[in-house]
C-alpha cells in the first residue's frame, strides 16, 4: 500500500483510484455504523474521498494513510450527523449492499446497532477492521486509555445485549 500511496502523491490518477477500491469496504463499514442511511453513507464516501484526493501531499507518512483516511471519513459523518441529514430510522436494514443484508450477519449488525455510537465505533475498529487500540485512539483523536475503556464497556454492553434468557417452565417436568 504504501506504494500506491506513493504513486498517488505523485498524482498519479490510476494509483489513487486503485487505493480508493482497495479500501472501499473499510469506509462503507466505518459510515456505515455512524451513519444508517445509505444515501448518507454514499454521501460521506465521496466527500472523503474527494478530500483525499486534493489533500494526500499533506500525508506526511505512508504508512499512516488508512489512519489519516478513516479519520477524514469520520468527520465527514459527524458532519452529516450534525446537519441532521440523516434520513432512515436507526432499525431499518438497508434494502440493498453492504455488510448487515445477509442473512448471517444479521443478527450481529442488530448487536452492533443496539449499542451506543461511542461502542459500536470502536467495536468495528478493533474487531472488524482490525486496528490496533494506539490506531483508534489516533483515529478518533483520544486518549488509549479511552479506547480501552470503551472497548471493555463495549465488549460487556454486547454480551449483555446478545445474552439469551433462559426458558422458564411453569409446571415441573413429568418424572418416569
Amino acid at each position: 500500500m504504501k506504494f500506491l500511496v506513493k504513486k498517488a502523491k505523485r498524482h498519479d490518477n490510476d494509483a489513487f483510484v486503485e487505493l480508493m477500491e482497495s479500501q472501499k469496504l473499510t469506509m462503507y463499514k466505518v459510515a456505515r455504523s455512524y451513519l444508517k442511511s445509505d444515501d448518507d453513507v454514499a454521501d460521506a464516501i465521496q466527500e472523503t474521498i474527494l478530500t483525499c484526493y486534493e489533500k494526500i501531499d499533506s500525508l506526511e507518512n505512508e504508512q499512516f494513510f488508512k489512519t489519516w483516511l478513516i479519520r477524514i471519513l469520520i468527520n465527514k459523518c459527524i458532519d452529516i450527523l450534525n446537519t441532521g441529514r440523516r434520513e432512515c430510522p436507526a432499525d431499518q436494514l438497508p434494502e440493498q449492499g453492504g455488510n448487515c443484508v445477509s442473512l448471517e450477519n444479521y443478527e450481529f449488525c442488530e448487536l452492533l446497532n443496539s449499542l451506543e455510537e461511542k461502542y459500536r465505533t470502536i467495536l468495528i475498529l478493533y474487531y472488524v477492521e482490525g486496528f490496533k487500540i494506539r490506531e483508534i485512539a489516533q483515529i478518533l483523536d483520544m486518549d488509549e486509555n479511552t479506547v480501552k475503556t470503551r472497548l471493555s464497556r463495549g465488549r460487556k454492553a454486547a454480551a449483555r445485549e446478545y445474552r439469551i434468557e433462559p426458558v422458564r417452565y411453569a409446571g415441573r417436568a413429568a418424572a418416569r
